[in-house]
């Protein structure tokens, strides 16, 4: 088959357009949310998340398999109480300690950050290290170095006054970032329609999980 240069071109520029009209169907289709939709007499209300991020996975048409159903599908707010802004769910699909492996699935609501924070070395592990690869919607990473330029105006409110890392790279559906290095602050940011984003890091413990924010907590 002959395909010139010219016509594969058109057909990545035709990619990309579904591409940009899926994800615009995707945030259309989405419930535009208010904080106190996650919030019940003052407390979060994970069970009231979990169902955002499962409509967000449909609207994606990201397979719900039944282990999503369980306990070890969570989801977080950090403690700061703007779970539209600072939030996230995830679900560890292994953490292996012996031989240092995790593979874990991140979902980000529209607009929606994890908070800034970095892993230390702790007795039981190294300084956890990752990369991430945006599987559905896309998502802005942010590491230690030299700042982007703009970048104060696309830090998230509550993060204004706290933010470390502020080198800005935005990642696509198949692109993978990674964290620049040990123990160095890092934080993500999705797009308008939400991300779905698989990361791939050496062994997980919870330990060692330090936060910029005052506030920022996992519990």
């Amino acid at each position: 088959m002959d395909i010139s240069r010219r016509n594969m071109m058109a057909g990545v520029a035709a990619g990309a357009a579904i591409a940009v009209v899926g994800a615009g169907q995707v945030a259309a289709a989405l419930k535009k949310y208010k904080n106190e939709d996650f919030y019940k007499d003052g407390k979060f209300d994970a069970e009231a998340a979990k169902l955002a991020y499962y409509e967000m996975m449909t609207a994606f048409n990201y397979p719900i398999v039944d282990r999503l159903r369980t306990a070890d599908f969570w989801a977080l707010d950090f403690g700061v109480g703007k779970f539209t802004e600072v939030g996230m769910a995830g679900i560890f699909w292994v953490n292996n300690k012996k031989d240092n492996y995790f593979g874990h699935e991140i979902y980000l609501l529209p607009g929606q950050m994890i908070p800034e924070h970095k892993h230390v070395k702790t007795a039981d592990a190294g300084p956890k290290m990752e990369a991430w690869q945006p599987r559905h919607g896309y998502i802005h990473v942010y590491g230690e170095g030299e700042p982007t330029a703009g970048v104060e105006e696309r830090i998230s409110p509550s993060h204004k006054e706290c933010c470390k890392a502020k080198t800005e790279k935005k990642l696509l559906p198949g692109e993978v970032g990674e964290l620049a290095g040990a123990e160095q602050w890092h934080w993500m940011k999705a797009g308008p329609e939400g991300a779905i984003v698989t990361e791939y890091a050496t062994y997980h413990d919870g330990t060692g999980l330090r936060f910029s924010h005052p506030q920022a907590k996992l519990g």
